[in-house]
């Protein structure tokens, strides 16, 4: 049954690669662009899952497990994490997928996502953790429980400020400037997979029920989880190290599953090309794959197992995760977009006000008149 990882992982890698669906970029938005467009889209996955999930429990199908709530470990290591997303230019499922489009700079970025998380969780660095994760722990699972209402309200309250954010955003998407470009005449499935640009929206959508077919397709495995990217790729790297087989588990073919499914994608698209960056960019994303490895190792999740997973269970785990991965990656797009771009501005501001403040250049005319007998006179 472990081959329905594969599967799962393969559709996953071609819908995050056909409708660029970064969770890095959601975050990065908030802050540079002041966007809510793919952010609200990644809430609307959530919620979708949501419900989803509450469904399958309720009818017994799955009985998730909700983590208690290790405060510092999940704070500091979110907020390594979103740092690291920056840094490497895609967050777990990013990376794997845009080392799938063949970026080489991800090639490195997820080889220092997966190394570091191994030794974060099972290797060298694992008594840190430990010690992170033991500093202020609590008893605290779901943020329904903690008020005393059923968790099926706080999914029905989640829904209706979800859709009431993609109404806001349907809203602003009609008000835009409708571009005078004909549409494309060509039809038909390849079309619509391959050629045309997907909507957020309806990517969200689908990311939240590829999410809810993970839950059941992995119970049935006996891997009792969701969706998830460090364990698995923690696993994988133990793998390839050891020979153990016993860590080949749903998890890992799901990873596998989404480099596959973006490799076809990019292929079938023509988006895919070998791209090899400056120094500095594979130096910066190696740095951000460390930081990757080790915050979601820290705080039990990355921007998938935390933020699209746990959130959908309510848990205090994955929306203190998720609120921290984005002041995190606040932190790092403002040292390296936000700063820059506002040290530009000033420079060309200031080279404006000296060209206006400068005297005008005089003519030779202008000078010869102005040194005559008659204008001394």
């Amino acid at each position: 049954m472990i081959i329905t990882g594969l599967l799962v992982g393969a559709v996953l890698g071609l819908v995050l690669q056909r409708g660029r669906f970064c969770i890095t970029g959601a975050y990065r938005d908030l802050w540079v662009s002041h966007s809510w467009r793919w952010f609200t889209a990644f809430l609307l996955a959530i919620a979708v899952q949501a419900v989803g999930v509450a469904l399958l429990t309720a009818t017994g199908v799955i009985t998730p497990e909700i983590p208690t709530l290790n405060v510092f470990a999940v704070v500091v290591g979110s907020f390594l994490f979103g740092v690291g997303i920056v840094l490497a230019g895609g967050c777990a499922t990013g990376t794997y997928y845009r080392a799938g489009e063949g970026l080489v700079g991800s090639w490195f970025a997820l080889i220092a996502y997966a190394g570091a998380a191994a030794a974060s969780k099972t290797g060298v660095l694992a008594p840190l953790t430990d010690w992170a994760k033991s500093v202020w722990s609590t008893s605290l699972t779901t943020i329904p429980a903690t008020v005393g209402l059923p968790d099926w309200t706080g999914v029905a309250l989640l829904a209706v400020i979800v859709a009431a954010l993609v109404r806001w955003q349907r809203r602003l998407a009609e008000a835009r400037p409708v571009s005078l470009q004909l549409p494309a005449e060509r039809t038909g499935l390849n079309h619509l997979l391959f050629e045309k640009a997907w909507n957020p929206l309806v990517t969200g959508v689908i990311v939240g029920v590829v999410a809810i077919i993970a839950w059941p397709t992995s119970w049935a495995s006996g891997r009792h989880d969701g969706l998830g990217i460090t364990t698995p790729s923690s696993n994988l790297v133990g793998y390839v190290v050891t020979g153990d087989s016993t860590k080949v588990d749903w998890g890992v073919l799901l990873v596998l599953g989404i480099l596959l499914g973006s490799f076809v994608s990019a292929k079938a698209s023509g988006e895919f090309r070998v791209r090899v960056p400056s120094a500095t960019v594979i130096q910066r994303s190696i740095a951000g794959g460390v930081l990757m490895g080790v915050g979601a190792a820290w705080a039990g999740g990355c921007s998938i197992g935390n933020g699209l997973v746990q959130t959908s269970l309510l848990s205090w785990q994955g929306w203190l995760a998720l609120v921290f991965q984005i002041v995190g990656a606040g932190a790092a797009a403002y040292v390296t977009i936000i700063r820059p771009r506002e040290q530009r501005r000033r420079e060309r501001a200031a080279a404006r006000a000296q060209a206006l403040a400068a005297p005008a250049p005089v003519s030779p005319d202008q000078a010869l008149s102005a040194s005559s007998p008659a204008a001394a006179r």
